[in-house]
């Protein structure tokens, strides 16, 4: 009976490539599309972005994906006892024993050097095309993904056993992204983009809480130890007030944007339909504890999905289309 369990947690002695790769959570990757929202907003409404932001942005990407897998491995690597106790990250390749600690730090310093490598990346869009675009300095995309590592890392030392600041500072993560991005196509974040990421950022880490609780029961506080600090009011009411907070700061985007989209109506409140079923579709669904994880439901839930697809299209559709004259010619 114990020897299978010895097996599983024992350091493989070469750990296979697919080991590494699910190390590095390149699934996770899928946050870096917060890093293309402030320039693709900006590129929606009207400013010219040439190919040296697309490279900076495109850089700003991969250089926030690969910070993060490095964080991610750092995280693996302090928490691989705690790991063991939960049902799904005891597979982890660290808790399982599939990549040892040394081979796994080593990876997290690879991973980190070729995040300041694709930082560079702007810097080659500046050279190859000097003229096509505003482009931001490379110096403040590497202080963002700098700052971003930071509070990462501290993240996983102490803010997450903190309760209430360990969500905002998964918030501020994000905040990063979008402040990378912009900084690395040359434009200027506005109050609104910031204001509606830190909260729907925070409605998510509150929301992957609150499903682990569905989830798990009492057994979540031993794979976050956070969780013994919370209660179910507790986070069913954060999940709700950052909700609104989501939808109301978006609202008054929305609302703010009338003279630009107007067409006998603010044409872009259409987007508030699909945002609102799809945050409220995510409540629902992690209420009734079928994923304990916003990023799971982002990827296997179809209403979910065509929630966000319509967000985008119609988004996307209603901002060219002004920036085009379509509205009020």
């Amino acid at each position: 009976m114990s020897q299978p369990e010895t097996r599983a947690t024992e350091p493989s002695a070469r750990p296979a490539l697919r080991h590494f790769i699910r190390l590095a959570r390149p699934h996770q990757w899928v946050k870096g599309a917060f890093v293309a929202v402030g320039p693709a907003y900006a590129f929606a409404t009207g400013t010219r972005l040439g190919w040296a932001s697309v490279l900076g942005v495109a850089g700003a990407v991969l250089a926030f994906g690969l910070a993060a897998s490095s964080c991610y491995v750092v995280n693996d690597i302090r928490d691989r006892e705690a790991d063991r106790l939960h049902p799904r990250k005891r597979h982890r390749p660290i808790a399982s024993g599939a990549v040892s600690v040394s081979a796994a730090g080593a990876f997290a310093v690879v991973l980190l050097i070729g995040a300041c490598l694709a930082c560079l990346l702007t810097v080659v869009g500046q050279r190859a095309a000097p003229a096509t675009g505003p482009v931001g300095h490379p110096l403040w995309l590497g202080v963002t993904v700098l700052v971003y590592v930071l509070n990462t890392n501290l993240y996983s030392v102490r803010f997450k056993h903190e309760v209430v600041l360990d969500v905002i500072s998964l918030a501020a993560g994000f905040v990063l992204r979008v402040l990378g991005g912009c900084a690395a196509a040359g434009v200027a974040p506005s109050a609104w983009l910031l204001n509606v990421t830190f909260f729907v950022s925070m409605f998510l880490a509150f929301g992957k809480r609150l499903g682990e609780r569905r989830t798990m029961g009492e057994a979540a506080a031993g794979a976050r130890g956070v969780q013994a600090a919370y209660t179910d009011e507790l986070l069913r009411m954060s999940v709700v007030v950052t909700g609104v907070a989501t939808l109301v700061t978006y609202a008054g985007y929305v609302q703010a944007q009338a003279a630009k989209y107007e067409v006998g109506f603010n044409a872009l409140w259409l987007t508030m339909l699909p945002a609102t079923y799809g945050l409220l579709r995510c409540i629902v669904v992690l209420e009734r504890g079928v994923y304990d994880d916003p990023t799971e439901l982002a990827w296997r839930d179809r209403p979910f999905q065509a929630a966000v697809v319509l967000f985008g299209a119609l988004t996307v559709g209603v901002m060219v289309w002004a920036a085009r004259g379509g509205v009020g010619a």
